[in-house]
């Protein structure tokens, strides 16, 4: 008991002594790696990160055990991991840098979310439209929304047109017969932002062979950014959405529309949670049947 006692006064003491700027200091460490574990749990790079954890193990492991040689190995990999590192994590770092240098200042302004808001409900329903009537002549389309992460150096692969949404615009760009409909188109803020762009593609394996190019371009897309990617199939007139690397596929345009709206106009949090105990994937019945993890 007196060993407790004396083990709580020292702790006590230890922390009397921390001043305010300390205490700011651990919060700011705390979050950012928070934001750094959050980013890195839903990329790619978490098997990195863990190859990463195992490498710093085997060397301190190898310092404790004296085992000079493979100590001195591991210690010249390290040298020249950091820029190993930076290169690999390039996409999620960029990510992180544009998530941080994102300007919020906007949101102080009611009405300019409100407009904002506006504008983005009018693109969702213009998009939903267009994708409804394409599926039926089944015509394919590949529409990226795009959210935090700016994608100016793929638009720069297409054109940039910078117009607003519509229906009738979506179906010209990826008309069969029209220069650009092979390419994806970029929306960004609630304006088609630029058309017949090039995506990256998916490189994992476990993706479904029934899927072709325009899926595993989707795919990829989002995988490599927080993008919300509409698919519309040319073989099949199904329409899909790609986020964060899983594929939702056979959408009716109903669902479609709800889970665009979740995604694109921020909510509280709360109603997020209940909007996806809504969604028909998310029952027991779906199982997951139509769903490509990445």
């Amino acid at each position: 008991m007196e060993v407790a006692t004396t083990i709580l006064e020292g702790v006590l003491r230890y922390i009397g002594t921390i001043r305010l700027t300390d205490w700011l200091d651990i919060l700011l460490m705390a979050f950012l790696l928070y934001r750094a574990l959050k980013l890195v749990g839903r990329s790619r790079a978490a098997n990195l990160g863990r190859g990463v954890l195992m490498f710093l193990f085997a060397l301190a492991l190898s310092d404790l055990l004296q085992l000079n040689s493979i100590n001195f190995i591991l210690r010249n990999i390290v040298t020249t991991g950091v820029i190993a590192l930076i290169v690999l994590f390039q996409p999620e770092l960029r990510r992180l840098l544009e998530q941080v240098g994102s300007s919020r200042l906007s949101s102080l302004n009611p009405f300019a979310h409100a407009r904002q808001t506006s504008v983005i409900e009018t693109a969702i329903a213009q998009t939903v439209d267009a994708c409804a009537e394409m599926s039926e002549s089944r015509t394919g389309m590949l529409i990226v929304f795009e959210r935090e992460s700016k994608l100016d150096d793929l638009a720069r692969s297409g054109t940039v047109i910078d117009a607003q949404i519509s229906s009738q615009l979506l179906k010209n760009i990826f008309f069969v017969k029209a220069a650009m409909h092979d390419g994806a188109v970029i929306v960004r803020d609630g304006r088609l932002f630029a058309a017949g762009c090039i995506l990256p593609l998916s490189h994992n394996v476990n993706i479904s062979r029934d899927l072709g190019t325009r899926h595993r371009a989707g795919i990829g897309m989002s995988e490599n950014s927080d993008a919300v990617v509409v698919i519309v199939s040319e073989e099949t007139g199904a329409i899909s959405v790609a986020i964060r690397g899983m594929l939702k596929r056979h959408l009716t345009p109903q669902t479609l529309e709800k889970l665009l709206m979740n995604e694109l106009i921020p909510a509280d949090d709360e109603e997020k949670e209940k909007f996806r105990l809504r969604l028909p994937w998310q029952s027991k019945a779906g199982k997951g049947a139509d769903d490509h993890a990445e």
